[in-house]
């Protein structure tokens, strides 16, 4: 209390009119108002917060599975092969963030099973290496990732390959490749039967449906190659990539090519980025209606309060002094608003997982059916730097809803307001 009472008088002012006021109908309705706009503020900070940390999570889930797949920076050679990809790889550790380095052989063909036909994209890999990399290995639900064998000619599809080439484990299939023999009749295709060893499920469409796997030198047969395509890495933190491609760019001997995972689905990354940013602004506006009335609110206390202001004027005070009191006031509703909201908002962000469960059950429906999305459970990616930026705004914005009236209190006559009190 000593604190309070040490204040100077504009914010012992500002709070005493921040506080419900009882003597009359007319201060307890503006006191209401107050409220509103406090509740306005506090519901718009919350509802980015947990939006914002929704869309964080689908894309974080759909990086991971998407990496889980991909490596985290590929190297390849401008000539399309990679004889000495061991020596490539010893350089790539000189760095310290890489973790891990597999070759691999890329090219794309045709699977075929009866009358069905799909084009894939061909992956061929060493399956001792392969872990290193990706999570492939760890995804097959059916057969094995060990089967891939030089020779043998096995090969691991997606589950959605396989289900629309209507194939399980140690059926057959045949590999068509644009790689063939020229004879007078002109280019025959290549054409290999396989036998599927297993089937794996990385939880992306793109990847479950087009992609196969089989042992790397079985791949250089059908390609007719020598030497892999090039060298796939992981390192420690893939939000790094970008850094540690530059870096082996120069580190690196040959001519090479170094790409990473952000480069490779720029424009997923770009249209995910926009979203968020426009979900920002438009859940932005939430904020704005309630400053808004936050200014309706400050005008009708400024209204209420002109006796006391002349008053005050008439005991010496300035009037940067008046503005200062109804600033404070707005401010501090304003303040209040974010706190409550961020509160809420970093509260439902971090239990959505148990919240939205017990919303379904309550209300016997399902928000993401599991035989239509391939994310069953509504993820959450709460990020600090955007709680920061919600509250920073939301402040800035209640803070400016208080210029205006401020500045209409500080302009009242001492004789004007008093003439009929």
């Amino acid at each position: 209390m000593s604190f309070i009472r040490n204040l100077p008088f504009e914010w012992l002012v500002g709070l005493r009119y921040t506080r419900a006021g009882k003597r009359s109908a007319r201060n307890s309705f503006i006191s209401f108002i107050s409220l509103i706009s406090m509740a306005g503020i506090a519901l718009g900070v919350a509802a980015l917060i947990v939006v914002l940390s929704v869309m964080n999570g689908f894309q974080k889930e759909v990086r991971d599975r998407m990496l889980s797949v991909l490596s985290h920076i590929e190297i390849y050679d401008a000539t399309g092969a990679m004889p000495d990809w061991e020596r490539t790889a010893r350089e790539a550790f000189t760095n310290p963030e890489v973790r891990g380095a597999a070759p691999y052989v890329a090219g794309q063909g045709m699977l075929t099973r009866g009358d069905t036909v799909r084009g894939v994209v061909i992956r061929g890999v060493l399956p001792q290496q392969e872990p290193k990399v990706s999570d492939v290995a760890s995804q097959v639900v059916r057969g094995s990732f060990d089967s891939l064998k030089s020779g043998e000619f096995n090969v691991v599809l997606g589950t959605e390959l396989a289900r629309a080439l209507g194939v399980d484990v140690g059926d057959k299939v045949t590999l068509i490749v644009p790689q063939g023999q020229v004879t007078p009749a002109g280019v025959i295709p290549r054409l290999k039967q396989f036998t599927v060893g297993g089937i794996f499920s990385a939880g992306h469409y793109e990847f479950d449906s087009t992609l196969a796997f089989m042992h790397m030198e079985d791949a250089e047969r059908m390609f007719r190659i020598d030497a892999p395509s090039g060298l796939r890495l992981r390192i420690a933190d893939m939000e790094r990539a970008p850094e540690v491609a530059e870096q082996l760019s120069q580190q690196l001997s040959g001519n090479l090519i170094i790409s990473d995972w952000s480069k490779q689905n720029r424009n997923w990354f770009a249209a995910v980025k926009t979203e968020k940013r426009m979900m920002f602004i438009i859940l932005t506006l939430i904020i704005a209606v309630a400053a808004f009335n936050l200014v309706s609110t400050l005008v009708m206390t400024v209204t209420d309060k002109q006796a006391d202001i002349a008053i005050l004027r008439t005991l010496g005070s300035s009037p940067g002094s008046i503005m200062k009191i109804f600033m404070i006031q707005g401010a501090l509703v304003g303040l209040f608003g974010t706190a409550i909201g961020v509160g809420l908002g970093v509260l439902v962000a971090l239990n959505i997982d148990v919240i939205v469960p017990f919303i379904e059950h309550l209300l016997h429906v399902q928000f993401l059916p599991r035989d239509i999305y391939l994310i069953s459970a509504l993820p959450s990616d709460l990020r600090w730097h955007d709680v920061t930026t919600i509250g920073s705004v939301a402040v800035v914005l209640a803070f400016l809803a208080t210029i205006y009236p401020s500045w209409r209190a500080a302009r009242v006559k001492p004789a004007e307001a008093l003439r009929y009190e």
